[in-house]
Order: structure tokens, then sequence, then C-alpha cells
């Protein structure tokens, strides 16, 4: 992990109710007032302008995700959770917003950092550590993470959440999801209540950093001595519901795997993929979030560090036994099972024509394509993401196939998409059928 400070400028959260109904207020105004100012334009040249043209502006745009990000909290970890496929099957203004929403937020001055930790360990906390940097290390949706060195030595990784975040989760993410609603960047037939609803429930889970804490320890009690991974582990005493202490790890970015050798990127990748399929069949415990900012990569040892605990998510169990059923039938080519167990999971229902059931089979037996290949699948010189981009458009667009399936399905997907692009990214071949082998039927 780097010491280097974030480099983003520091921005005030505002913390009080009013002051961020006032900010996506003042949004709202200034978007209408784009689209008077460039609509009148438009008519006065004899033009009739589109209403979605004149809200989707690049300016609109941009203040849109900008406004976004220096609120932070739940107004900027709703756009990264309607992300939830990455991106890849959004409108291209929407996939623009989030594209900033995912980069690191805008962190908060050290005068409120002040403030806040003091409300956290008491006022004299400065007298009991050695050393605490101000500067952040990184900064996020829900907070920032700074560096510190206990009296006796021991480093320590240090997440301070924003002041104002868990209070104001539920009217931000009604607010933004009304002004997402007015730009029409979702269409009017798709019900986005229940992922709002799951938006607020897993918002208020991450702002309780005691239980981030409680499932850091549990996911480091299921990993056990695997020593491809590295767990940081919390730090108890200076833990509170706002502030998380744990193991500082020293490590670089996941980028610096690109100069490692073919062999240990296919290693790291295949390491992976298989922790993937034990979150889903064995720990029934995933963390579902692939952020690439939370994994970190020790030159020294090849291992990979894993972190941010916050959206981690227990998996049903028959949920996890549905994956398993289509796991096997996507190894077979069997899509009558693959149909069992979509409908099942939830992935489509009855009111689904006979065309975009056979589009949506379509679409999962190709995402499993890897699982049928004899031998290393060569992720960095596949079509595969595009491939599933392009027959995810025409599903939407051409079958008009607005479902949203339900949201422990949606995480899991979007956690094996996170997976799918690191693997490209890193050019990786994994041998995808060796490392699902446990959880595949002996027959096959």
């Amino acid at each position: 992990m780097s010491d280097k400070p974030a480099p983003r400028k520091s921005k005030a959260i505002p913390s009080s109710r009013l002051s961020r109904v006032s900010r996506l207020g003042a949004l709202a105004g200034k978007i209408a007032g784009s689209v008077v100012t460039q609509g009148a334009g438009q008519l006065l040249k004899g033009e009739k302008p589109a209403l979605s043209s004149l809200l989707l502006t690049p300016k609109n745009v941009s203040n849109i995700a900008n406004q976004l990000a220096s609120m932070r909290g739940a107004a900027m970890k709703l756009g990264q959770l309607i992300s939830m496929d990455t991106g890849d099957f959004l409108p291209p203004e929407l996939a623009a917003i989030m594209g900033r929403l995912r980069e690191d937020a805008d962190p908060m001055p050290k005068s409120q950092l002040v403030d806040t930790l003091n409300h956290a360990w008491g006022d004299n906390w400065q007298d009991s550590l050695l050393y605490f940097s101000f500067a952040p290390i990184a900064a996020a949706s829900i907070g920032q993470v700074h560096k510190a060195i206990t009296m006796d030595g021991k480093m320590l990784a240090i997440k301070v959440q924003y002041p104002g975040v868990k209070k104001s989760i539920n009217s931000d993410v009604d607010n933004v999801a009304t002004l997402i609603k007015l730009t029409g960047l979702v269409p009017k037939s798709l019900d986005i209540a229940p992922l709002l609803e799951e938006a607020k429930q897993q918002l208020h889970q991450e702002a309780d950093y005691h239980r981030e804490a409680a499932m850091l320890t549990r996911y480091r009690e299921h990993l056990g001595k695997n020593n491809d991974f590295v767990v940081p582990e919390r730090f108890s005493a200076l833990t509170t519901p706002t502030v998380l202490a744990m193991d500082f790890i020293e490590a670089d970015s996941l980028d610096t795997l690109l100069n490692e050798p073919q062999e240990t990127r296919d290693r790291i990748m295949t390491s992976l993929m298989t922790l993937f399929f034990k979150e889903v069949f064995e720990f029934t415990l995933i963390q579902s979030d692939p952020n690439l900012a939370n994994y970190k990569y020790k030159v020294d040892t090849k291992q990979l560090v894993l972190l941010d605990f916050g959206a981690t998510r227990e998996v049903p169990t028959h949920l996890s036994q549905q994956y398993k059923a289509l796991l096997n039938s996507a190894a077979t080519n069997n899509k009558e099972g693959m149909l069992a167990a979509a409908f099942a999971i939830g992935l489509i229902d009855e009111s689904h024509s006979q065309a975009q059931i056979s589009a949506v089979l379509d679409i999962g037996m190709e995402a499993c394509e890897s699982i049928r290949s004899e031998g290393p699948y060569d992720f960095g010189n596949s079509d595969l993401i595009a491939r599933l981009h392009d027959k995810g458009m025409a599903l939407t667009m051409q079958h008009d196939f607005w479902h949203t399936p339900p949201v422990d399905a949606l995480f899991i997907h979007r956690k094996l998409g996170g997976l799918f692009l690191l693997a490209k990214r890193l050019g990786a071949r994994v041998n995808m059928r060796a490392a699902a082998a446990p959880w595949l039927d002996t027959t096959l």
C-alpha cells in the first residue's frame, strides 16, 4: 500500500441533511437552467429539441458526476451501485457519470477530519499515537484511509467515515434517484425500487464499521492458511462505529502485476477465480465489490492483499445451490438445466417471452464458455467481454428486457464481471474448469 497522499484537493463534506438536499436542489436548478437556455437556442434555429439531448449535455453530465462525488456517502455510492455491470450495458451518458464515481473521491479537509476523530476517539487522541498522517492514502465514497503508528510501533490503516454519511443515507438515495429519473437515464419501465431499497440497506451496513470489522474477521477465518492472500487484522482498541483500525500492509497497486511474468499473473488470477467459487459455494460469504482499489500486490511475497469488507454479503443457501446447478448446466451445455436454474434464481420469470428467455440463456451460456474450455482459457486474447456487451445491449434494446433480478444475484454477477475484466487487463490464462472442479459433478 502506497503512503502517497490522495491527489484530489480536499473539499468539506456537507454533513447536515439540509445542506445535502440543497446541493442536489441547486444541481437540479442548474440543469434546468441549462435546458431552458439550450432549448431556446435550438428553437430559434427552427429545430425541435429533444428533452433527453438537452438534459444529457457533456456539461450537465459533468455537473452531476462532480456534485455526487463531492457529496460522497450515499449520493456517490448509489451511482456505483446502479452501475452493477461496471457500465458495460449502460447508456454512454450514464456510463460517463459512473466512471467518475468509481474514481477516488475528494478527501475532507484536515479541520473536518480532526473534528470527526475528536468525536470518535476523544479530544486527546493524538497523545496516544506515535504518528498520524493527516494526508489520506485513499479516499472513497463512505470514508478515507490514513496511516498511523501506535506507541509500541504497530503500523495501522485508519478508515475514517465522512461526517453525516450515515444519517443522510435514506434521503440521499431518494434524492439522487429522483435526479436520475428526471434526466431519463433509466427507462420508466425499469422498476429500480427494489434496488434502491437494497442500496439503503447496504449503505447502512457499510456505514457500520463494527459490522465491517466483524466481516473482516469472518473472512480471515474462512481463508485460514491460504497463502495466496493477505487480509489485514482489525485493531479493536481504536475501532468505533465510524472509525475502523486495522493492520497497515505495505503493498503496491494492482497494476504492478502487469510487470510480472505470465505464469505469476496466471497464478494470481487462478487464485482469485478459485476464491470466487469458494465464496459462493463454500463460504456463502462474498466480498461483492470488484473495485480494483480493493486489491493490492505484495511484490516480495507474490501475494494479493484483500481490502475493504464493508460490501461483504452473505449468500443465501438456496441461491448458492441454484448457482451450483447453473454452473454444472453450463459446464455440460445443458440449456434445460440452465433454464430451470435461471427461473429458480429469478434471472427470468413467467412474464418473459420465449425470445427474451432464449436471449438470456444464450448470454448465460456464452458467459460460462471458459468452464467448457479444455485447459487454460486465455482471457487476454478473448473477445468475450465485448460479445457479452453486444448481446446485453441487444437484450435490452431489441428484446425490451428491463428486468431486475434479485439483488443477491446482481452482486454475484457484479463480482464475477469484475474478475473477468481484471483477467482481461492482466492478460491472464486460467483453467476455469479446474478452478471450479470441486463444485462440478464428478460425472462431468
